[in-house]
């Protein structure tokens, strides 16, 4: 559309630069005028502006005047209606639009690229929004994005199983990728080339079956989600256990839950002590009020309600839980090693 729009302009401005040549030579021949007396008789005639003539009319000027008048109103008319409709067009305000959210995208860095917004993509964005994470959204479906377009998400039109996506949505400089199509196979591919344009990425997919699940591992997948298996836990466990499960949902990444679960990298208070700080040196209860529920160690093994003695290492990460205050002391405590 944007290659329609520019060919009908040249034509525009074609005709309007041949409209001037011919009533300066016009002029020129018929009326005796100097060159630059010719073009300004040209511009006032094909304006209608009605200033004087420079030059007295004879008869076949005048009639030479008479038809570039109504050569020009036809010609000024065309000019007018290509220049309106390519500017206030809304294909071509949609065209400045999505050129403007790929620059946006350009800049971003570390961010989560989303593929597919049905239920389980609009959750994930919603989390990501609440902890202030930059994502883009690639959706293959106009009206989809169409219907969210007054939102602050950023969309990416098009296969997100395609390296061309990708590369529009920013994938070799994102964090991480989550496929939430409903379409198992899809999510598959959306992995496959994920993992081969970035190896560094965390990958996460949707999966409806569980032999689905296996292979979209393969594909290169760290997690794998089955919102079926999870619900129906879900549902279970607040028969077995309403309270656990009340508890848990009032927890949260971060935000304006009751209790917030914050990540924190232990190397961050391995800086003078590199080696022989434990836990207990931290003093982090005593410090923020958070508490460690768990720490992972460096070789990806969990350990739940850890020691005090426990030592941290390189790449190794502290579980934190607490109120959204006490994370955020936390973080002000990091700040300072």
């Amino acid at each position: 559309m944007p290659n329609l729009f520019k060919s009908r302009i040249y034509i525009a401005f074609l005709l309007l630069f041949m409209i001037l040549i011919f009533g300066s030579t016009g002029f020129v021949v018929l009326g005796d005028f100097e060159i630059v007396d010719a073009l300004y008789m040209t511009v006032i005639t094909v304006t209608t502006v009605g200033f004087g003539e420079v030059l007295p009319l004879d008869e076949k000027t005048k009639i030479f005047t008479i038809c570039l008048i109504l050569v020009s109103m036809f010609a000024l008319g065309y000019v007018i209606s290509v220049i309106s409709e390519y500017i206030f067009s809304k294909s071509r305000l949609e065209f400045l639009k999505s050129r403007k959210m790929q620059k946006q995208i350009d800049n971003l860095e570390n961010h989560i690229i989303i593929c597919g917004f049905g239920r389980n993509g609009s959750q994930a964005s919603e989390k990501l929004r609440a902890t202030k994470k930059a994502f883009v959204v690639v959706e293959k479906n106009p009206e989809i994005v169409k219907i969210h377009e007054e939102t602050d998400c950023l969309f990416v039109i098009g296969d997100a199983s395609t390296d061309e996506t990708l590369l529009r949505a920013g994938v070799k400089r994102a964090q991480a990728v989550i496929a939430a199509t409903p379409d198992d196979s899809e999510n598959a591919f959306i992995m496959l080339s994920a993992r081969q344009l970035n190896k560094n990425l965390k990958l996460i997919s949707r999966a409806t079956q569980e032999e689905s699940a296996k292979k979209i591992r393969l594909a290169g997948a760290d997690h794998v989600i089955l919102p079926d298996i999870i619900g129906g836990n879900h549902m279970a466990t607040l028969v077995v256990a309403p309270d656990l499960i009340e508890f848990l949902e009032r927890l949260g990444v971060r935000g304006e839950t009751i209790a917030n679960i914050e990540e924190v990298e232990s190397e961050i208070f391995m800086a003078e002590n590199n080696g022989g700080t434990t836990i207990k040196d931290l003093d982090i209860r005593k410090k923020t009020g958070c508490t460690i529920i768990g720490f992972k160690r460096s070789n990806g093994d969990y350990i739940i309600n850890p020691e005090p003695e426990t030592i941290l290492e390189k790449n190794s990460k502290l579980i934190v839980l607490g109120r959204a205050d006490q994370i955020t002391s936390l973080k002000e405590m990091c700040d300072t090693f």
